[in-house]
């Protein structure tokens, strides 16, 4: 046995070489341990199997051919005791039909040999790559189905309610989901429930961000693509479905895939069944799909801009995410559990938030709703002077429409003058916020001149 070692400052997976030739263990245990890969070696199937039961391995490069146990019965070992860790198999070319017999048994993929070894790496890459997808989703499957209880998500408003029952309903079923709301009101906190709350838990939750991807790269993503399909395809890939399958796949921001893509994920909706892009071979995936939007898909339908049949296949149970300011009640209980979160984060003792900031924290409009509410608490954790989060240590942005949300006093008559500057004020920052400070177009929406409105915010000190 040979071990090598990378320089590389990143970390390492190990792949297992097994191969009767010494030349050939040699010559590739030398190339990946150049690529960044610890290289574990065995010139025989008992020993490679010896080395399966005893080390952390992330993938098997076995040949075919070899005495005693050849490369199809170590494949069958290797499967009965991972059935996830990839191997890739090294064939001749008089050996075919045993590598496609072995793709049969669970092979990630088979290279001929002799073969580049930049199509190797490739391999290797894709191979390693899903691999840790799935073990990551393995290792975190305790962790997270205790965070994503009903109970552990944080609300008690009867719009929240309402979610928590919907979820209760329909997460042990493979009914699609569709989740609407505003960005950042925790549309994946939402699908990540109804996995870890569904009898497919210890699968994968796979999650793709369409609205980051090309037309092209999106559909390589979802269905994965063949050795050569286009341009820098130098090796198989399998997509987001294969990987998911068993568990569930979450699309975010569905709202933005291409048309010519929504006819495909159409297509695998109704039949789950796929081939790779510029594959032949047709691919069943046993997947539960949530997806989940910031868009009105009704009004995209009206549109022309999503296809309707696509709308009703992922619109069979609607999950509607109220915005943080439909659900002020559950601000205090938000704060509470974000300052816990970040003060024992950032190691600090045990800390509060002073009744004029909570009383803004519960007033604001919050237009990035939880998302921008947890980042307002994390600022007030770590620039707070003592143990108090005042107004002084929450965002400045914030903050500086504060007194936007401080109702007038209408019994006290005592004081017109003053008052009125205080609704002058109030309209003049609303003005500025709706017009993202824009000066020209918060005159416009005051219908007041540019130049009487800088004389209005000078008075004001704005």
């Amino acid at each position: 046995m040979r071990w090598a070692m990378s320089n590389r400052n990143r970390r390492m997976e190990t792949i297992l070489i097994v191969d009767d030739e010494k030349n050939y263990l040699l010559v590739l245990s030398t190339f990946l341990s150049g690529e960044g890969y610890e290289t574990v070696t065995a010139g025989t199937a008992q020993q490679a199997l010896e080395i399966v039961e005893t080390t952390d391995l992330d993938l098997v490069l076995t040949d075919m051919k070899m005495p005693s146990m050849d490369g199809i019965e170590l494949l069958r070992r290797i499967k009965e005791k991972d059935p996830n860790l990839p191997v890739v198999m090294m064939t001749a070319y008089g050996t075919v039909e045993k590598a496609v017999e072995a793709m049969q048994l669970g092979a990630f993929n088979f290279i001929l040999k002799p073969f580049q070894n930049e199509t190797l790496n490739q391999i290797i890459r894709n191979a390693v790559r899903t691999y840790r997808v799935l073990k990551e989703n393995r290792q975190l499957v305790e962790a997270l189905e205790g965070r994503y209880r009903f109970d552990n998500i944080i609300g008690k408003s009867k719009p929240m309610l309402d979610v928590f029952d919907i979820i209760q309903k329909v997460a042990h079923t493979k009914a699609t989901v569709l989740i609407t709301g505003e960005s950042g009101s925790g549309k994946e906190l939402i699908a990540k429930a109804l996995h870890f709350n569904s009898p497919r838990r210890k699968k994968p939750f796979v999650a793709v961000s369409c609205a980051a991807l090309s037309e092209t790269l999106l559909e390589s993503e979802l269905f994965g693509h063949e050795r050569g399909a286009f341009t820098g395809a130098t090796a198989m890939r399998k997509g987001r479905f294969e990987l998911a399958d068993g568990g569930t796949l979450f699309l975010d921001e569905i709202g933005d895939v291409p048309t010519s893509v929504q006819v495909k994920l159409l297509r695998v909706l109704e039949e789950m069944t796929f081939e790779r892009v510029g594959g032949t071979k047709t691919i069943t995936a046993d997947i539960r799909l949530v997806a989940a939007t910031n868009k009105d898909l009704r009004r995209e339908v009206e549109k022309h801009s999503f296809r309707e049949d696509l709308y009703f296949r992922l619109n069979v149970v609607h999950i509607k995410l109220p915005p943080l300011r439909e659900r002020r009640e559950d601000i205090p209980i938000l704060a509470t559990h974000f300052l816990n979160k970040y003060t024992k984060d950032v190691g600090r003792e045990e800390m509060t938030i002073s009744p004029e900031a909570m009383r803004f924290l519960c007033n604001h409009r919050w237009s990035g709703n939880v998302r921008e509410f947890e980042h307002a608490i994390e600022r007030g954790v770590l620039l707070a002077e003592g143990n108090e989060i005042t107004l002084d240590a929450l965002p400045k942005d914030l903050v500086g429409f504060a007194d936007l949300e401080t109702p007038i006093n209408w019994e006290d008559l005592s004081n017109l003058p003053e008052t009125l500057d205080s609704i002058e004020k109030r309209l003049i920052q609303k003005a500025l916020s709706m017009s993202n400070n824009v000066q020209a177009r918060a005159a416009k929406l005051l219908g007041v001149t540019p130049s009487n409105l800088q004389y209005r915010l000078k008075k004001h000190n704005l």
